[in-house]
């Protein structure tokens, strides 16, 4: 009785650990870029997208970006292979008039399923300084690159994934999008939209009120792209250059955040992971100032304060409170 017993058992656990070898051996095949997994393909232009389809889509999609880690996004140049990759992708995920390279690409790819994150929630001008863009407008569209400028909605500021209730709209729109691809999916898609958007919720919660009270509500960046986030939690941002972290500013610019960061007690000059710290460095020397870092997102990398969005954002949190004198 008990032999008989043993040999079901016995090839019962040989049967698991065949399924389990099939299973490793079809996880690697996919790892290593097999299309044929049954997988919705998504090409996210850059970071912020990226962090959306995987954390949207997770087993059901295969992502690629098109912007690798450490890439300044605003200087990506395409190759033809990722034009051809963009021509192939079920889901393209990119944010218009962010990276000119790309808006051309996604135009000639003829891709179906393309999702402009810019049209999921609503694009506002920022100048390079005050949270309602009014005060140094002129000098802010004048230290702006001009790289964002491609689209009908000229000087609309692109760095909107900063604010998390912002990013949390443009999250559902990416749900709506995988679910109408994936339709066999589209429960998964909504449950984990759903779920990210709880969780930019309670971090849009943290924000207010970790910054509710403060010595000084002006920060200093070398790099415009905290418009959103200041404008959102009562802030006002003082860009040394536009929103195009390789412009450089003029020799008025400096003198002019000089008095400001005198004027408004400012303690710190941020700059950012991505870009030159020069300018920021210079300004801090020049005016006394302490540096640290303010991270725009554009990308990770082994130096971001961070492992993913969520992280990253929370390190510049605490990096503003102590900047900004938080009681």
């Amino acid at each position: 009785m008990n032999v008989r017993r043993l040999i079901p058992t016995a090839a019962l656990a040989a049967a698991v650990a065949l399924g389990a070898t099939a299973l490793t051996a079809c996880s690697g095949a996919n790892a290593a870029g097999d299309s044929g997994d049954g997988k919705l393909d998504v090409t996210a232009s850059f970071y912020p997208m990226q962090f959306l389809a995987e954390k949207i889509g997770k087993d059901h999609v295969k992502v690629s970006t098109l912007t690798k880690p450490g890439v300044e996004p605003h200087d990506l140049e395409i190759t033809p292979k990722q034009t051809g990759q963009l021509a192939e992708s079920d889901v393209i995920l990119y944010l218009k008039s962010l990276q000119p390279a790309v808006d051309k690409a996604v135009e000639q790819s003829g891709a179906k399923n393309v999702v402009d994150a810019a049209t999921l929630t609503t694009l506002e001008t920022h100048g390079a300084s005050g949270h309602d863009g009014h005060d140094h407008a002129a000098e802010g569209g004048g230290a702006d690159g001009g790289h964002d400028h491609g689209d009908g909605e000229a000087g609309a500021d692109p760095h909107v994934w900063l604010d998390p209730a912002k990013y949390a709209e443009i999250a559902q729109g990416v749900g709506a999008a995988l679910e109408k691809a994936d339709p066999g999916h589209a429960a998964d898609y909504k449950k984990n939209t759903a779920d990210l958007v709880t969780e930019l919720g309670a971090l849009d919660t943290e924000f207010k009120e970790g910054l509710k009270n403060t010595a000084t509500r002006t920060f200093i960046t070398t790099h415009s792209a905290f418009g959103y986030l200041a404008e959102r939690y009562g802030l006002d941002q003082e860009g040394i250059s536009g929103v195009d972290p390789e412009s450089e500013p003029s020799p008025a610019r400096m003198k002019d955040l000089q008095a400001v960061a005198a004027k408004d007690k400012v303690s710190t000059v941020f700059f950012e992971t991505l870009a030159s710290d020069k300018t920021a460095k210079t300004l801090a020397k020049d005016t006394g100032l302490k540096t640290d870092v303010l991270d725009p997102l554009e990308g990770i990398t082994d130096s971001s304060q961070g492992a993913d969005y969520l992280e990253v954002m929370r390190s510049n949190l605490k990096n503003l409170q102590k900047a900004l004198g938080a009681k």
